[in-house]
C-alpha cells in the first residue's frame, strides 16, 4: 500500500485548505490522506485541562473531515492526535508519509506567506516533501481560467514550475517535478538563474572567463543536458527550460506568479547551528502564491 498524504490540522482556515490541497493531491496519487492535529500541551497540568485539549482537536480533526468528504469524497482518509510540540510531531508524522501539507496564512496586500515557527522548523528538518498551501488557495487557482475569465477546475492545469541549480542538480528534486507534472498532465517550466561573477572575485589570470563560460547558451547547454534523462524518462511531460540572467529568488517568484506549484529543494545538513533554509527556499515559501514543494535532499 502506498504511503499516505498527510496533513497538519489545528482548526484555522490556513489548515484547512491544507487538508482540501492534500485530499486532491492524495486522489491524483491514488493513495489515502491522513489528517494529523499535534496536541501541544502538557497532561500534568490534570485531567481536565487534558480532556480540554481532546475536545479541541477532536472538532479541528472534524472540520477538517468535513471539508475532504465535501471536496473529495472518494478519497479514503482517517485521522490521528498526537502529542506536541508541533514541530516533532509533525516531522514524526512525515516520516511515515509520501508528502506533508501543512497550512500558511497569506499576507493580507501582499503576494506571499506568513510562515510559522512550525512550518519553517518542519521543512529545514524534515526528510519527506514538505508542500506549503496558502489559507485562500482555491481548486480552480491551479487551472487556467476559463474563456470568460472565471476560475474553473475543468480547464488544463497551470505550468508546474522548478527551479534548479544545474551546478547542484538533485535527482530527488527534479523526479518529484517530473511526477507532479505527470499527475496534472501540465506542462514542466525548469528555470535556472545565472548572475554574472565579479571580477574582484577572480584572479589575475582569470579576467577572461568573466564573458565566456558564464554566458546563457553555456547554462542552456547544462541544463539540457541534466535534464536529458528525465526527458526520455518522463516522454508524455512537455518540458521548457529557461534560463535567465538574474538574482534565483526573484527568477522563481517571477515563474511561480502563474503556476499551479513550485517544486524548490532544500539541503538537508548536520550543522551545529542547527536547521536553516537557504535564501532561494526562504524566499520562495514568502513570497510565492502558488503552493510550494520543498524537497529535501542530501
Amino acid at each position: 500500500m502506498l504511503p499516505p498524504v498527510v496533513a497538519g490540522v489545528d482548526g484555522s482556515p490556513e489548515s484547512l485548505a491544507a487538508a482540501e490541497w492534500a485530499a486532491r493531491e492524495a486522489e491524483r496519487r491514488g493513495c489515502g490522506l491522513r489528517l494529523v492535529h499535534a496536541r501541544d500541551g502538557f497532561p500534568r497540568r490534570g485531567e481536565s485541562s487534558d480532556a480540554a485539549l481532546r475536545h479541541l482537536a477532536r472538532r479541528a480533526l472534524r472540520r477538517a473531515e468535513e471539508r475532504v468528504v465535501e471536496t473529495c469524497p472518494e478519497v479514503r482518509h482517517d485521522d490521528e492526535q498526537v502529542p506536541g510540540p508541533a514541530t516533532g510531531a509533525l516531522l514524526t508524522a512525515s516520516d511515515r508519509a509520501d508528502l506533508l501539507v501543512l497550512g500558511s496564512r497569506g499576507l493580507s496586500g501582499f503576494t506571499g506567506f506568513l510562515v510559522g515557527s512550525v512550518a519553517l522548523g518542519v521543512i529545514a528538518r524534515a526528510t519527506t516533501p514538505v508542500v506549503l498551501v496558502r489559507a485562500d488557495e482555491q481548486a480552480g487557482d491551479s487551472h487556467v481560467p476559463a474563456p470568460d475569465g472565471s476560475a474553473s477546475t475543468r480547464t488544463p492545469y497551470r505550468d508546474v514550475v522548478l527551479g534548479l541549480d544545474v551546478r547542484e542538480a538533485c535527482d530527488e528534486v527534479i523526479e518529484f517535478a517530473f511526477e507532479a507534472a505527470r499527475l496534472r498532465d501540465a506542462r514542466l517550466r525548469v528555470v535556472h538563474a545565472w548572475q554574472q561573477p565579479s571580477a574582484f572575485g577572480l584572479g589575475p589570470g582569470d579576467v577572461a572567463l568573466v564573458d565566456d563560460p558564464y554566458r546563457a547558451e553555456e547554462w542552456q547547454g547544462f541544463l539540457s543536458a541534466v535534464l536529458r534523462v528525465w526527458r526520455d524518462k518522463y516522454s508524455e511531460v512537455p518540458v521548457l527550460e529557461t534560463v535567465v540572467r538574474e538574482k534565483p529568488a526573484t527568477a522563481l517568484v517571477r515563474a511561480a506568479s502563474e503556476a499551479s506549484l513550485l517544486v524548490v529543494g532544500h539541503r538537508l545538513t548536520d550543522r551545529p547551528i542547527g536547521p536553516r533554509t537557504g535564501p532561494v527556499t526562504h524566499a520562495a515559501v514568502h513570497h510565492v502564491s502558488c503552493p510550494v514543494a520543498v524537497v529535501p535532499h542530501k
